[in-house]
């Protein structure tokens, strides 16, 4: 089951009726916080942070004593996936220029238009959902972006993805956060609905909100997805999930969801056919 999924997951992005490559190919007009001045060198300290992630992998700038931390060592372990056409797209949230390593030749290495629109909602709703030290995971981050923004914004996030994707989200959150937020954020296999107990325990793992963008489209996990939507929620924990509508598949699962989660649309964007929930599990 876990190779079928990775299969769709790698699919190459061609266009099609079922899957719109102008989706994901969205750029600066269409996409809030996508810098529109093209491709230019990052910031100083985003700089001096790689510089040193590719010397002695020490928290600080080059030349620092400080040793690895634990939390940097468990990222180092992913290797991005060969593809030929990566390229570098620039984003503004919260202040911070974002660097982030796309390709379209898979779903999980692209910025879909969810991401933007939930990360405009995190900046703009930062106090009023009180993010500083929140315990956040996002479910399908791909290549980061929406991590990469809450972790900026104080919270303490766990990224989650398929196996194939972790290569390139590790660079990116590493890119983007080295020495620039308060917690590291920490990558983590997820597949949707399989062995979540074993590998997110309740009786140790708590997370204040879980995100998730773009997660709904053309494929045939969506029971599924659900399923690991409901197991990641407990009292208290309050989803967010910003999704661009497409299919009527994705209307099906909204009621699916409705059913299990208190729902409420925070934002829409009719221009982008992009909504914006918030879901708290029911509870009997």
């Amino acid at each position: 089951m876990q190779t079928a999924w990775l299969s769709a997951r790698s699919w190459p992005l061609l266009p099609s009726p079922a899957t719109p490559i102008m989706d994901v190919c969205l750029r600066s007009e269409q996409q809030p916080g996508h810098l529109q001045e093209g491709p230019s060198p990052p910031d100083s300290q985003t700089e001096a942070d790689e510089e040193a992630l590719h010397t002695d992998g020490s928290s600080g700038p080059p030349g620092d004593s400080n040793k690895i931390e634990p939390s940097l060592q468990s990222l180092l372990k992913f290797v991005p996936a060969n593809y030929a056409s990566y390229t570098q797209e620039y984003y503004l949230f919260a202040g911070k220029k974002i660097v982030i390593q796309e390709s379209i030749e898979s779903y999980g290495a692209a910025v879909w238009p969810g991401a933007t629109a939930l990360c405009q909602y995190l900046e703009e709703h930062t106090e009023e959902l009180n993010l500083q030290d929140a315990k956040i995971l996002e479910i399908g981050a791909g290549p980061g972006l929406v991590s990469i923004v809450a972790s900026i914004l104080g919270a303490e996030v766990t990224a989650t993805d398929m196996p194939d994707v972790l290569g390139n989200l590790q660079y990116n959150l590493l890119k983007n956060t080295l020495g620039r937020t308060a917690h590291l954020p920490e990558v983590k296999e997820l597949v949707w609905g399989e062995s979540l107990e074993q590998n997110f325990p309740k009786s140790t793992f708590y997370y204040d909100y879980v995100l998730a963008s773009d997660v709904v489209y053309h494929h045939y996990f969506l029971d599924k997805l659900l399923a690991t939507m409901v197991y990641l929620c407990q009292p208290g924990t309050v989803l967010l999930w910003a999704n661009k509508f497409r299919f009527s598949t994705d209307y099906e699962f909204l009621d699916k969801f409705k059913q299990v989660f208190d729902t409420t649309l925070l934002a829409e964007f009719p221009e982008s056919s992009i909504k914006l929930f918030k879901g708290m599990l029911k509870w009997d």
